[in-house]
Parts: structure tokens; sequence; C-alpha cells
């Protein structure tokens, strides 16, 4: 149905003003003694708060001696990789993990092994004996819990303990025991097991993922919270501003249907430890002062917005305890600043210049893990001497990991060439899913009901009459009614599918497409998103992660710079820096343009398709379009799928019979002849067909030039074969397409038929843009 709110210009015009509520600032006050009194925390949880806050310090010294000395213990290992590590930020993760189970989802940032670990531990707490051993012996195959399970002393959960430890060094130091075979590293370590995602070296990069990951949730009804761990700095960058729009937009609480009514589960939380790298967001780079100020330009309920201590495990944790109370009433999205501080540089290799020395040591004399070990001692839950025997025990554990970590014997590295190249196996998935999750897909009717789909069925399936004679273009269906048959039959089929972008709802599209679907979906599955394309692309990223199939539009191709770093960093990259453990079924929708300048009219295919990781197709007839739509919609791969707006209204004029009524897949990679010859072949990309087939035929009348013309229809993956098998009987090749010909998708195919047919050419590959 179409949108339904009135803006009245009395309301709007009338004399009016708006009001800000307090924002909290570290209101939390009660002691260790408080807690335990209140019957929120007992003695056991005060203690593994302890323990797990000097893990994560003991684990993160290690890798800081192992950067700086080249050794740890005296154990030399030379580690070339990045360790951004977070001493003096335990608190902040280990008190957000307490109350978290495996259902609650974290993404974060480059600076995240506390996260991992504070997390991992908290999932270990919850977990019974039996699930975590399933968990250890699944996780590719077993092959982290071969190695630890060598020498293992203890229950299940030290088992367990162990596993987290060496799975998360063994996959900073590459190792393929690692928890993503060695390809995520230090910034990219994830182990979704636990309800840990991917944590991310792009600075804000988590944002509109996590967000996306929480619109999965929501959409699907899926348990648990997701939380997006973000820097201070990266308030400054587009992305996170996207994500936080695309998080309140009022459609969820307003315009959804009654039964997906209600803010996104989602936690913005910005660890706020004063630097982004040497620059100070408060003060310097920044004009915000207090972040939690943030959550007032967004909604009404200012997005609950609440500055807390970081430094103190107990206030996290009644903080996270309170803001999933309001999740749970369907009142997210929540934004949280959390203060915290980092004792140590960028990196190890920072020497923190750009700070005082006594600014450090000021934080130092409240460093969490003394200040909540004193207090615990304080309250009698323990003695000194109790916390020197969990230091010992936590120096063990650290050490046992890093010798094994660092044997190459029992953790080889990820070698990227051996079982028929790791890389190139975990790149793509090529893989083929019907529907993804379970359940009914949500529709407002029956199929066979829908108008649009009633008014096909009158057109000709073909352009050609009976004697092959062109047909008026209104008759017949067109790629835009191609594209709409095979994206409204997967909407039937697949329950997690989802569609959003650029007007995407209302109007059926900026082109028409998705004229059909309104009647057909509720709005959870069809909706309209801010103008923001970055966000567009990074929810359906993370909407992907989670397990969903998500169908985003940006209109133009032109676009596709605003949401650059979704695009070439995240679309395309985490299937393989997952070991190929995650999957990617998103397909993007952009369009090339042909009339309004210079900054709407662009072909940027040769753009993705030159970054590993994404598939690009290019359709320009009706048949290919549906047939291609439908192999993306049925894959867990990345396509970006281009779509020419000269083409829309182009009818069917190559394949025999016109485009089928019925679903039916062009696999991905295979060209296709157009027009058998003898003289010269052609080989198009795109709405370019059409003018070499207007060309072939003035060659042939005026000239008896025989053209033999193929249309690539997909650039990445492409199969050669039958380009090579018609440049063997032509002898002469000509390449066209509209994008600009430095640099284009041509030059590469160009340089390929020269390397694969430099004896049966008659002279170099020609054309261009």
């Amino acid at each position: 149905m179409p949108k339904h709110l009135m803006i009245n210009p009395a309301e709007m015009r009338a004399k009016s003003s708006v009001d800000f509520t307090p924002i909290p600032i570290n209101q939390y006050q009660r002691s260790v003694a408080d807690e335990l009194a209140a019957g929120s925390l007992g003695k056991d949880d005060v203690l593994r708060i302890q323990r797990d806050m000097m893990l994560i310090r003991a684990f993160e010294n290690m890798l800081d001696s192992v950067k700086k000395q080249g050794h740890y213990k005296d154990i030399q290992y030379d580690h070339r990789g990045p360790a951004h590590l977070s001493m003096g930020q335990e608190a902040a993760a280990v008190g957000q993990a307490y109350l978290l189970g495996i259902d609650d989802h974290i993404y974060g940032s480059h600076r995240s092994h506390g996260e991992i670990l504070a997390k991992g531990l908290s999932a270990i707490q919850k977990l019974d004996d039996q699930s975590l051993m399933t968990i250890m012996r699944d996780y590719f195959d077993g092959d982290c819990l071969r190695v630890v399970e060598k020498d293992a002393t203890g229950d299940v959960k030290s088992l367990a303990t162990d596993y987290l430890v060496y799975g998360a060094l063994a996959e900073i130091f590459a190792r393929e025991a690692g928890f993503n075979k060695g390809l995520g590293g230090s910034m990219h370590a994830f182990f979704p097991p636990f309800g840990i995602y991917p944590n991310n070296a792009i600075v804000g990069g988590s944002a509109d993922i996590s967000v996306g990951a929480a619109l999965f949730k929501h959409v699907n009804k899926r348990p648990g919270i997701v939380i997006g761990n973000i820097g201070d700095a990266s308030a400054g960058c587009g992305p996170t501003w996207e994500a936080l729009c695309f998080a309140t937009m009022d459609q969820f609480k307003e315009l959804w249907e009654e039964s997906h009514r209600g803010g996104l589960p989602f936690i913005m939380n910005f660890v706020n430890n004063f630097y982004g790298m040497g620059g100070q967001p408060v003060g310097e780079t920044m004009g915000f002062k207090v972040l939690a100020r943030v959550g007032a330009g967004l909604t009404p309920d200012q997005m609950h917005a609440e500055r807390i201590d970081g430094f103190n495990p107990l206030a996290v944790i009644d903080a996270i305890r309170r803001k999933k109370e309001i999740i749970a009433r369907g009142d997210g999205p929540v934004l949280l600043d959390t203060v915290t501080y980092r004792f140590g540089g960028h990196s190890p290799s920072d020497a923190s210049s750009y700070r005082e020395r006594d600014e450090v040591e000021a934080w130092q004399k409240l460093d969490p893990i003394k200040t909540f070990a004193a207090n615990i001692v304080k309250a009698g839950i323990c003695t000194a001497d109790d916390i020197d025997g969990m230091q010992a025990w936590v120096d063990e554990i650290i050490l046992k990991a890093y010798k094994k970590a660092i044997d190459l014997s029992l953790s080889p590295h990820a070698d990227l060439k051996k079982k028929a190249c790791l890389l190139e196996r975990v790149m793509f998935s090529d893989t083929r899913v019907e529907k993804l999750g379970d359940g009914v897909s949500d529709v407002r009717m029956p199929l066979e009901e829908n108008p649009r789909v009633k008014q096909l069925a009158g057109r000709s399936r073909s352009g050609l009459d009976e004697n092959g004679k062109p047909l008026p273009k209104q008759r017949c269906i067109a790629i835009r009614d191609a594209l709409f048959e095979a994206i409204i039959d997967r909407f039937y089929a697949d329950p997690t599918l989802v569609a959003y972008g650029e007007e995407n709802r209302d109007w059926g599209g900026a082109f028409a497409v998705y004229r059909g679907l309104t009647e057909a979906l509720p709005y959870h599955r069809l909706f309209n998103s801010p103008i923001s394309e970055a966000a567009i692309v990074g929810t359906a990223v993370g909407y992907a992660l989670e397990g969903g199939r998500a169908l985003v539009e940006l209109m133009y191709c032109d676009f596709l710079g605003r949401s650059g770093d979704e695009v070439f960093n995240q679309l395309a990259k985490w299937q393989s820096m997952s070991g190929g453990l995650l999957k990617m079924p998103v397909v993007l929708r952009v369009s090339v343009g042909s009339k309004y300048g210079a900054q709407h009219s662009q072909d940027w295919t040769s753009m993705c398709a030159h970054i590993p990781g994404l598939k690009v197709v290019f359709p320009a007839t009706p048949y290919d379009a549906k047939g291609l739509m439908y192999s993306a919609l049925l894959g867990t791969d990345p396509v970006v799928f281009f779509e020419s707006q000269r083409l829309y209204d182009m009818p069917e004029l190559f394949h025999e019979g016109g485009v089928p009524a019925a679903a039916y897949e062009i696999p991905f990679g295979e060209p296709d002849i157009k027009q058998i010859g003898n003289d010269v072949t052609i080989l198009s990309i795109g709405a370019t067909l059409y003018r070499a087939i207007d060309a072939a035929r003035e060659l042939q009348e005026k000239y008896g030039v025989s053209c033999e013309i193929i249309d690539a229809r997909s650039i990445v993956p492409f199969n050669y074969e039958k380009v090579i098998e018609s440049v063997k009987k032509t002898r002469k090749i000509l390449l066209t397409s509209d994008a600009c010909e430095r640099g284009s998708a041509l030059q590469t195919f160009a340089a390929k038929i020269t390397q694969f047919a430099f004896d049966d050419l008659d002279a170099p590959p020609r054309g261009g843009g």
C-alpha cells in the first residue's frame, strides 16, 4: 500500500519549540556490596568479572610484548601483522558481555580483541557442556579443537576457555586453525556460535552492518539484540551517521504492520576512549563535547542516549540491563556513550607522542582491573592472595595458547595455495539455496491475483510476431517486466527476502521494475530507505551475514561512489575473510543512465569487476535479465546487477519463443551468441548490443560482411570458450560497451582474448567505450 502520512501545512508552519530531556551522564553509583545485597550479582559472578578482565589484559599484554620486543616470556616470535590493542578498556567489554547470550550478537571495530574474549567467556559460562562440545567439534570440522584438546585438563568450560583464547590468537597469527582459517586476522576475527560477529578494519565499518543485522532479527523475528561497537572518532564517518538514520526510521514504529511494528533491537555503542588514532574528537576534530548528545538529533526520545562509566564493569552491566528492557518494549534503538581509555598507543608502533604522560598516568591510577580487585577484596569476596592466584591461572592459559599458536607443527600457516587454493575456494560460495530460513513468506495476496501478474499474462512473451516482425513494445514483456517476474516469484518462495533502497515502495521504483510489489508485500519486506547509499549497501551486508537475503537498489550506477567502502570492502570481502564460513546473498541493483549528464550516466561495471569477491552481470535482453535475476536471487554470493535505462522497455528479440513464463536460471559467466556470422566477431556489454546489431546489418547490406555477435551478459565470472571459438572462425574481434575505454572490462577481455587466441587473430582486438 502507498504511504499515508499526511503532511499538514498548518501543523508544520505552527509556532512551537523542541524540548530536550536531560541526558544521563555516569549516573550509576552502586557498590559491589550494593549489588550483592540486591541479589543482582553473586560472589561467583563478581569473581568471574574480575577473572575475565584479567584474562583480556594478559592476552593483550602478550601481544604488546610480541610486537614491541619480539617475544613473550622470553619465547621468540616475529608477528608481522597488526595488533590494535585495548589495554584499559576491559571493563567496558566484560560489562557489556555479562548479560548477553549467544542470540545477542556483537559487531566490532579494529580494536576488538577484548570484545571477542569477553563475549566468548560470557557464552562459555551460559552454555551447557554438551552444547559447548558440539560447537567446538562442528566448527570447521574441529580443526581448532584438535589443537587444544591434546593436553586439556579440567572440565569442559576450561577446555572451552583454552579453545577461545587459542582460536582468537591463532587467527591473529594467521594460522589455519584460527577462527576464520587465518584469513581474517586481528582486525576481522569473529566466532558466530558465541554471538561474536565480524569486527572491522574500517573506522565505523561495523555501524551500518550491525544495523542490518538488527534489521534481520526484526524482520524475521529472531531472538536477541545486536550491538555495534565503534570508536568515538567514527562519529565523524558518513556511514555511521547514515547507519543511525537508517536505524531510527519512523516507519518501523508508524508504518510497519502491527506484527512487526517497533524499533530495531539495536544498540549503537560508541567505545569512547577520546582518541581517533592521535586526533581528539573532544576539543579538536569534533564539536559535540559529550558524544551522547548525538542521540538528540535523531529521535524525540533521543535514542535513550546515555553516557556510562566504562571503567566500572558494574555500571556497564546496569546500562545493558536497562537498555535491553527498552528494546524488549519495542522502543529501540539505543545509543550508548561508553567512556573508557586505552593505556597504549593506537598500535604498538605508536609512541603516543600526541598525549601527555601525566594524562595516561592519571587514567592508569584508575585501572579497572586494579580498582575492581580492590573493591571485591574490600567487600570480603576474596583475598589479595586469591587475586594473585587468579592471575597465575590466567597467565598459564595465555602462555599455553601462545606456545601452540607459534608452533608451526601444531598450527601451520593458512596456506592459500594448497587444497586447490584456499582463497579461490572461499572467495565465492557458488551455492544455490531455494529459501533461506524456515517458515512461509509473508505476502498480501496469492501470486496469481496480483494486478501486474494478471496484466503481464495478456502480453506477448516475444517482441516478434509469427512472421518475425516487431510488435509494439507496449504489447510485449519488456526487461522491467522480466525482472519483476523473477523478483516477485522469489519473494513468494524465500521468507527472508527483503527489498529496499531509494524510492522502492510507493510507485514501483524509479524505473517501474517494482510496480506490483507494493500490493503483494507487507512493509517489512519492501520499504523505502533514507537516501543513504552507504547504509543501503552496508545494512544489506549485515542482513546477509545474519542469514537473510537482501535485494537493494541505488537507482543510478553513479551513486556507487557514495557506497564505495560498503561495496568494495564489505560486500566483497566477508566470504573470503571468514574462511568461507559466512555467505553473502545480496543483489545490488544499479542502473546505467543515458540522459542526465556526467553524474547520472556512467557505466561503472569495470570498477566492480576489478574487485575480487563480486559477481557482476549486465543483461541486455528480457530473457537474460529474468534468468540472471533468478540465478542471483538463488545464489549465496554478492551480485552487482547492472541494468540499462535505455532498455527497460525493450522486448525479447533473440530467444526463440520469447521469455518463458516459468522460472529458469541462466548460469553466471556464460556469454550468448545473439547472431551467427563468419567474418568478424563483436563482443558486447550492455546496451551496445543493439547498436552492434544495427551496425552488423549495415555491414552485411553494404559490404557483405558477416558479423557474429556475442552478448557478454556476465562480466564476472566470464567463460571465454565461446568467444575463442568464434575468433578462431572469424579471426577478428571488435569489443563494445558504454563504459570509458581506459581501464574498462573490455580492456581485460581484449587482453585475455589476445593471450588465449594470439595465433588465431589476424589483427589485435579493437573497440572501446
